[in-house]
């Protein structure tokens, strides 16, 4: 089974969790930033490809293609460059952070757990139109 959406706007990584302290007790919570960007991942998974769930014993090929925004302050020739993909952002959020908030995000909704996915692949680049590609798939390797 293979599946493909994407998600529309600049891509963002899963944020650092914040700690406080209640009493004796120490609290974690995901940073509100991060939790609209699951939420905005989830509602476009399911507008897109509707109520479609991996097996729970599926192992699962998860590929991402990330495309930044252009940077307004872009020369033409750094603009086309950039639009060519001869040049690749090197920017944040980190790869590793975008995989992170893809996966996480799904939990329970494309699949039982992301601890099912055993490949991934992520790319970045520019565009002029900023958004994630995400194409998960069952894998036997």
């Amino acid at each position: 089974m293979k599946v493909r959406f994407t998600v529309l706007g600049e891509p963002q990584g899963k944020g650092r969790p914040k700690f406080s302290k209640r009493g004796d007790f120490v609290v974690t919570r995901t940073p509100d930033e991060t939790v609209i960007y699951e939420n905005l991942i989830q509602t476009e998974f399911l507008r897109q490809c509707g109520n479609v769930r991996f097996n729970d014993n599926d192992y699962l090929d998860m590929r991402i293609m990330a495309y930044y925004s252009i940077p307004s302050s872009a020369s033409k020739k750094k603009r086309r460059m950039m639009i060519e993909k001869e040049i690749r952002p090197t920017k944040k959020p980190d790869a590793d952070n975008i995989i992170k908030v893809v996966a996480d995000s799904l939990n329970q909704v494309a699949y039982r757990d992301d601890s099912q996915i055993v490949d991934t692949m992520l790319r970045k680049y520019y565009s002029e139109q900023p958004r994630i590609e995400v194409v998960i798939q069952t894998t036997k390797e």
